[in-house]
């Protein structure tokens, strides 16, 4: 008898990212994610697309990346206001890592509507 998964066709489907395959995060696990950038010293930046794109396309920079911030509440409230100006848009977190030159993290915060 073939496996049956719970979770949907992990094999096909299309994700956004990595905790794409896991139940969508709840504020308190999102909140900890930023945290764990931040305590990496890694740069978090926010970014943002229309669904129709979002897989195809660089997504748009909210601002600038929030170099050597270390403060939660002030990521939280810029994720915030992206989704308040795009609505419609997917808004993910990024952190970046100055060492290695690349994202150490990357999440979706808000979906869009497609």
């Amino acid at each position: 008898m073939p496996f049956q998964s719970t979770t949907g066709d992990y094999q096909t489907r299309r994700t956004l990212e990595t905790f794409g395959f896991l139940p969508p995060m709840t504020q308190e696990e999102i909140f900890d994610q930023i945290a764990y950038i931040i305590a990496q010293g890694w740069t978090p930046g926010i970014e943002h697309i229309h669904p129709s794109k979002a897989m195809n396309h660089y997504w748009t920079m909210w601002k600038l990346p929030f170099f050597g911030v270390t403060d939660l509440a002030q990521v939280v409230s810029e994720l915030e206001a992206c989704h308040r100006s795009y609505p419609d848009h997917h808004v993910r977190v990024t952190g970046y890592d100055n060492y290695t030159q690349s994202q150490g993290s990357c999440f979706v915060v808000f979906e869009g509507r497609g």
